[in-house]
């Protein structure tokens, strides 16, 4: 028996999709973005429905179901809808990544995005699904080199490590994460971009990631006019994505940009449905939404793959405490810090590494690493408390021999944190003991 050709299977999987009869209702109201629809029993939350108004179809999402009736959030404006217009209920698309996904740019229904065709996989996911069991999960692995001597040593990435980029606008976050994508060891990369620029996806894509970085990569996008509900599904649709390769025992590198932007989508649909506002504008529920995003991704179970995650939050005016950035410190193993005035001195990445935290630390390094580290970090919040006496010329040599240490390794750990890697980890933390070796004559 001849092999069935998985193009022909992927194209009979989408055909079995395909639906005649769908459900009718009709508009109740319209007010403040938010359509009212009654005569429609069988709507659950998340389904999705075309309100058919003037002759256009305009496609909305279920939020609320509440009275006999179904509260719909259009996917564009509603001008145009009145009462009577009819409603028909469609299901979701059916989601279901695919080898052939690599090297493309979808949208978060799997509808490509750079204009060539794309078929869905055999195998469709819910975009909401469940992390692997706490107790069937394995720890995180072994470091990972990643193409930046300070992720390679001061700040390590462990295979499966969820970590939090926190960042201000025009600092170079997306440089980083191009970078991270096509330097992190992994099998296949998916990249999330919620909310991004229309320009800044196709820049991103062409420009920053490049050939090397799509050749592994599956980007997923909605750019920052599409509807919060569609927003928001970016971010679980590139969490499925990852996941989809990881249970195919892939280790998955997953870079979602940002958490930020997934929690504004989301208090916009949360608010639209119903829900008051709480700390800062953002709804009770954006806490566990958030958690319940960042636990899907981590170490799996089983023979099942890794999902090792970089999630980007906005800093705005580099307020740390902000809800969306609390929220992420206590959910992730690490966060890397992007510092603006680092930035504007010229030194990308721009981390600021006293405020940075790697949870792999120290069981991923050996002792002698580890020793190296600790050196490294001394210095370095030896310099920053005496900074500003040493700019105001106030600081008198011999005063206190670690500042003096500080001082004279200052310029070689500023140009190590700078210093992309080609060669690997263990070429990193040699360059790390040539730049710590500057201090030592200070310190005789």
């Amino acid at each position: 028996m001849h092999q069935a050709d998985p193009l022909l299977l992927r194209a009979a999987a989408a055909l079995r999709e395909a639906r005649v009869a769908r459900p009718l209702g009709r508009v109740l109201g319209a007010s403040g973005g938010l359509v009212r629809a009654s005569g429609l029993p069988s709507a659950r939350l998340g389904d999705r429905a075309t309100i058919l108004a003037r002759g256009a179809a305009l496609l909305a999402e279920v939020i609320a179901v509440a009275d006999g009736e179904a509260r719909l959030l259009p996917e564009g404006a509603a001008d145009g809808v009145c009462l009577g217009d009819a409603v028909r209920l469609d299901e979701a698309p059916p989601f279901a990544p695919d080898e052939g996904w690599i090297g493309r740019v979808v949208d978060p229904d799997g509808r490509p995005l750079d204009g060539r065709p794309l078929l869905p996989g055999l195998r469709p996911r819910t975009l909401r699904a469940p992390p692997p069991a706490p107790r069937a999960r394995r720890a995180m692995g072994e470091r990972l080199a990643t193409g930046h001597c300070v992720f390679d040593t001061l700040l390590p990435i462990a295979r499966g490590q969820r970590v939090g980029l926190f960042a201000g606008s025009g600092v170079g976050k997306s440089t980083l994460l191009a970078g991270l994508a096509r330097g992190v060891e992994a099998d296949v990369v998916v990249i999330g971009l919620v909310g991004e620029r229309g320009r800044e996806v196709r820049h991103f894509v062409e420009e920053v990631l490049g050939e090397a970085g799509m050749a592994r990569a599956v980007v997923v996008a909605a750019t920052s006019d599409r509807a919060p509900q569609v927003r928001r599904r970016c971010a679980l649709a590139a969490t499925a994505v990852a996941e989809h390769f990881r249970d195919e025992g892939r280790q998955v590198l997953l870079l979602l940009d940002s958490v930020t932007r997934f929690a504004e989508a989301h208090r916009e649909v949360a608010v639209a449905a119903g829900e008051g506002a709480a700390l800062r504008g953002f709804p009770a529920s954006t806490g566990p939404a958030i958690a319940a995003l960042c636990e899907r991704a981590g170490p799996g179970e089983g023979e099942a793959g890794d999902i090792t995650a970089v999630y980007s939050v906005l800093v705005q005016g580099s307020d740390m405490e902000e809800p969306v950035a609390d929220w992420l410190r206590g959910t992730l193993d690490g966060h890397v810090v992007l510092d603006r005035a680092i930035a504007e001195r010229g030194r990308f990445p721009a981390v600021d590494l006293l405020r940075s935290v790697s949870r792999s630390l120290p069981g991923v390094a050996t002792r002698p690493e580890n020793g190296l580290i600790a050196e490294a970090r001394a210095l370095l919040g030896a310099h920053d408390r005496a900074a500003l006496m040493i700019r105001a010329g106030l600081y008198a040599p011999g005063s206190d021999p670690q500042v003096d240490a500080a001082i004279a390794a200052e310029p070689a750990l500023d140009r190590f944190l700078a210093t992309p890697s080609s060669a690997g980890v263990q070429a990193s933390f040699a360059a790390l003991r040539q730049a710590l070796a500057t201090a030592r004559p200070a310190r005789k």
